[in-house]
């Protein structure tokens, strides 16, 4: 049997990790194994921090949430706990977005809340 030897195929390879990496400092751009290790690394950081980021983003939410209705005199929980038993569907992200862009419909939003208690 003849032998086969992987030149084109691990050019191909190569090529491929190198160009993923063409932003890294260095040698994580240049060397392959260098780049390899860097593209391992950051394909593990993105697949990480795409859940983190989900996280991040409701503690954003949370916050502005808290922040409008401390200006119309309650508190987050007491807030969500009203919209709750006053059965007012709006996930937190709306509701975030309505504090910062529409602080009228926010206030609106919280009396209909509180009037429900």
């Amino acid at each position: 049997m003849t032998r086969v030897k992987t030149g084109p195929h691990r050019r191909r390879r190569h090529k491929k990790i190198l160009k993923l990496t063409k932003g890294q400092r260095g040698t994580r751009s240049k060397l392959f194994r260098r780049a390899n290790e860097a593209m391992l690394k950051s394909l593990w950081y993105a697949y990480r921090d795409r859940r983190t980021r989900k996280r991040d983003l409701r503690k954003l939410w949370i916050a502005r949430i808290n922040a409008a209705a401390r200006l119309n005199g309650t508190t987050y929980s007491r807030l969500i706990h009203a919209m709750k038993q006053a059965n007012i569907a709006i996930n937190r992200k709306m509701l975030a977005d309505l504090a910062v862009r529409d602080p009228k419909a926010f206030s609106a939003i919280v009396a209909k809340a509180g009037a429900a208690k």
